[in-house]
């Protein structure tokens, strides 16, 4: 059986965890999120890909496609061998930009199903304002407001291509983040239950 993926895609902050934490409830989806598995990478001194890892997020650069693409296929593959009735996946802030998909597509796209592309739309001021709510508690010190500004325009111009392109093939799924998480999932509920 082969894994059946949702990317899940919107700027930082905009609610795609929490909204990929719902969906894990409600349908059985595995969340995977390759900025964690990269953070743990990094913080892991066994790791092969630490040190470039590091580097990469230090400099908030995307890291390389064949790290994150090795590490997705990694947890994949260790969740259907657990159990092979595990297949759906949603992967929360992947493809981050066209060299991802490219990635994925080369790598994992004989081997994975996706389904289509959630894209969580909100305002850049949105997501600079949660980031900075989240920079109260976090400790990242790219949680400041001159960092961010930078990064969610870098974030968007990135991403928005991978959504626009889905959208040519009907696979995509547009929610309107800027309402309150609750809001937000019944759309993701409404979304997903017309799919079947």
């Amino acid at each position: 059986m082969k894994p059946l993926v949702l990317f899940v895609l919107s700027g930082p902050e905009a609610g795609k965890g929490t909204q990929c934490g719902r969906t894990v409830e409600k349908y059985g989806y595995t969340h995977l999120s390759p900025g964690e598995f990269l953070r743990d990478e990094r913080n892991n001194p066994e790791s092969q890909y630490g040190e470039v890892t590091g580097k990469y997020i230090k400099e908030g650069k995307v890291v390389p496609v064949e790290i994150t693409i090795s590490l997705l296929e990694r947890e994949l593959d260790q969740t259907m061998a657990a159990n092979a009735q595990k297949n759906k996946f949603s992967i929360d802030g992947f493809p981050r930009n066209q060299d991802n998909l490219q990635g994925w597509n080369k790598t994992l796209g004989g081997k994975a199903d996706v389904s289509f592309v959630v894209f969580f739309d909100c305002s850049n001021e949105i997501c600079i304002e949660q980031c900075l709510e989240r920079g109260k508690s976090s400790g990242r010190s790219d949680d400041n407001r001159e960092s961010l500004e930078k990064r969610v325009q870098a974030c968007l111009q990135a991403t928005k291509p991978i959504p626009d392109l889905h959208e040519k093939m009907g696979k995509v799924k547009k929610m309107d983040a800027s309402r309150s998480a609750e809001e937000v999932f019944d759309e993701v509920v409404k979304s997903f239950d017309k799919e079947g």
